[in-house]
């Protein structure tokens, strides 16, 4: 299972927080060498088959560029399993999404989506966000609603068919009929998948100066609470699964790489500011993360730092991280307790089986909920 973080940016959103530079052809080549060299020295855990490219904004690369991360992560996928690497083959994943612009497959055009798919690229995430050009030019995307349209069409067009659509809510000043629009047209646009997520602050970012400005203010708790009931209601009534807090999908269609992140299976990330899980050859979970910081990385300082995590922690993050999905967590990992027994009674956690969960109507206070808990 292997995450591409590529850090690099045409411009910058409003609410982004991720760690990102400016683009130039200079700086996408040196990354993209210093990307391979990195995943020539490791080894890939293959727990799960999957692929993610994200960011920044992957799309603002080449075929060329792209060509070589896919290859390279093919060839250490093929060393791993102790295979010969075949002559101009692919590895074959399960899952391989791809994070774009909608400009940028609407500009770069359809010779670019069957680049994307001859990598072996079957599943792409697009960052619609909203449906209104006031909104998205708040957020300084460089889309038009118009784009969303038409690179959905372009993806099927050369051959991809696994499109999910990422959208905002809790904006203060964003209306329930704007952002019911947006939800309703992205369902008639028959993607398979839609991520919804809340507003939110990051440190760093331009809303948190907009904010220290007196320039945004924050949506009220009862404002992001409707708006969310608003989503599920729409996406539910058109037969999306919400299988976890932020993500909602056509039977069949739930993401396989994110979903491993809340199962708590082996990944390994590349590039500038990346984390990985893994298990040591003494069975112990390490998590590993990457310098977010370009230059460094370029020069060949991939400055990792580590943590060893501890039978409890893996414990409590795999409790964190079940609660957040519909299936949530089983018995034999969640003790039943004081508080756990407590949530029950309130209908704030549901037992099914042998397994515990967040009720879906719950899900937007489920941070309160797994608090209590641990």
């Amino acid at each position: 299972m292997i995450y591409v973080h590529v850090p690099l940016c045409r411009s910058f959103c409003t609410y982004c927080g991720f760690y990102s530079e400016k683009c130039s052809d200079a700086a996408a080549e040196k990354t993209v060498d210093s990307v391979v060299k990195e995943i020539s020295l490791s080894e890939i855990p293959l727990e799960r088959n999957t692929i993610y490219m994200g960011g920044g904004t992957p799309s603002v690369l080449p075929p060329f560029l792209l060509q070589k991360i896919v290859r390279a992560c093919s060839d250490a996928c093929f060393r791993s399993a102790g295979m010969v690497v075949p002559e101009g083959g692919l590895w074959k994943w399960d899952e391989f999404t791809f994070e774009a612009n909608p400009d940028d497959i609407v500009r770069k055009g359809l010779d670019y989506v069957r680049n994307l798919a001859s990598l072996g690229v079957d599943r792409v995430s697009l960052g619609a966000q909203s449906f209104s050009d006031d909104v998205l030019r708040w957020m300084n995307r460089r889309h038009g609603a118009a784009d969303i349209s038409t690179a959905v069409r372009l993806l099927r067009e050369g051959g991809i068919h696994n499109i999910s659509l990422d959208f905002i809510f809790g904006i203060s000043f964003l209306s329930d009929d704007v952002l019911s629009d947006s939800i309703h047209r992205a369902v008639d646009l028959g993607v398979q998948h839609i991520s919804c997520y809340q507003l939110s602050v990051e440190e760093g970012s331009a809303l948190e100066n907009l904010i220290a400005r007196g320039r945004y203010s924050e949506a009220s708790p009862e404002l992001c609470s409707r708006q969310y009931e608003l989503v599920c209601g729409i996406l539910s009534e058109a037969g999306f699964n919400h299988y976890e807090i932020s993500n909602f999908a056509r039977p069949g269609f739930e993401a396989r790489h994110n979903s491993s992140y809340w199962e708590h299976i082996p990944y390994i990330g590349f590039g500038p500011g990346a984390h990985s899980l893994l298990v040591d050859g003494a069975g112990k979970w390490i998590r590993r993360w990457n310098n977010p910081d370009l230059n460094s990385y370029i020069e060949g300082s991939f400055a990792r730092g580590e943590e060893v995590l501890s039978e409890e922690q893996m414990k409590m993050e795999t409790i964190m991280l079940g609660l957040r999905t519909a299936s949530g967590v089983d018995t034999s990992v969640l003790d039943t307790n004081e508080y756990a027994d407590r949530l029950l009674s309130k209908g704030l956690l549901q037992r099914t089986g042998g397994r515990i969960r967040i009720p879906e109507k719950y899900f937007f206070i489920s941070d309160n909920i797994i608090r209590d808990l641990v």
